[in-house]
């Protein structure tokens, strides 16, 4: 089992800075019951100059506060205050290299109405990439991603990701490596964590949004085509279409970028290592580290 937190570790909660095993929080709360709380996914560098650098730290803060908004939770708390008491959080447990987890989440309160309070904790850890280092073979998962008219599906919401788990352990108990969800629709949608390019002709693709989490490591990737000159579309695209791709990706903060060796019985045919795609990876593992990205660096 991966190890969290020890006896030395410390977490921000509420304005204070606690170790992690003395926290607690309320049985009673909306949060645990009902999985209403929202969260962040951020990850923090070391860059080329040996700085901690936290990547687009506004960006994930700004999506917490959509998303406490979205699910009517009470925020209280500005960009400024969070990204300061995440950098004192990682200087405390001597991070540069982590995964950092904000959570939004509710007082006691087992009824439906609105709370009027919310509480915040910033929790930090050092994770390798959540899908690893290898290509991935995906399996096409029997559970689809969530209704956008029963849920606020841009919303990074707890609750969202029984969802997630549920297709993930599916195909982790038939052998594959990871899921891939489709929408009501049929179309594809995303990972269980993350969101999906494919690449054809040297052009990249990725499920328009909608009926996605809008990821803020898939903005990336966006504006990284932008610089790089790649062709990139967002559009609705069925499982059929993507079977005809050259080569893959998922792309997430913790799973950074990651390629796609199949999906179900297909096969990507181009070498990862001859592919867009793979600029894409080099060059975003030089964005995080701030490391000066040239054509054809080595691999981060």
């Amino acid at each position: 089992m991966a190890t969290y937190y020890n006896n030395e570790t410390i977490l921000f909660l509420n304005g204070e800075f606690v170790k992690a095993a003395d926290a607690k929080m309320d049985f009673y709360s909306q949060s645990l019951h009902y999985g209403y709380s929202v969260f962040e996914g951020i990850r923090s560098y070391k860059t080329v100059k040996g700085e901690t650098k936290i990547f687009k730290a506004v960006e994930h803060y700004e999506r917490l506060k959509n998303s406490a908004a979205a699910l009517n939770l009470p925020y209280l708390w500005t960009a400024d205050e969070l990204i300061a008491a995440t950098y004192e959080t990682l200087s405390r447990n001597n991070f540069q290299d982590a995964y950092i987890r904000p959570v939004v989440y509710a007082p006691a309160n087992m009824s439906f109405v609105k709370n009027e309070q919310s509480f915040i904790v910033i929790e930090v850890w050092e994770m390798q990439p959540f899908l690893g280092d290898n290509l991935l073979r995906v399996m096409t998962s029997s559970f689809q991603r969530p209704n956008p008219k029963a849920f606020h599906i841009h919303a990074k919401a707890a609750g969202h990701y029984v969802n997630s788990l549920l297709a993930s352990q599916e195909a982790k108990a038939k052998g594959y490596d990871e899921a891939l969800l489709l929408d009501m629709n049929g179309y594809a949608a995303e990972a269980p964590g993350a969101n999906l390019f494919y690449e054809k002709d040297g052009k990249l693709v990725t499920p328009s949004l909608g009926n996605i989490l809008p990821g803020i490591t898939r903005a990336t990737v966006l504006e990284l085509c932008a610089e790089l000159g790649i062709e990139a579309e967002e559009k609705l695209f069925t499982l059929e279409e993507l079977k005809t791709a050259d080569a893959a990706f998922y792309c997430g903060t913790a799973a950074e970028v990651i390629g796609i060796k199949s999906v179900d019985a297909y096969e990507f045919p181009k070498p990862w290592n001859d592919t867009v795609s793979r600029k894409i990876q080099t060059a975003y593992k030089c964005r995080v580290t701030e490391k000066e990205y040239k054509q054809e660096p080595e691999l981060v």
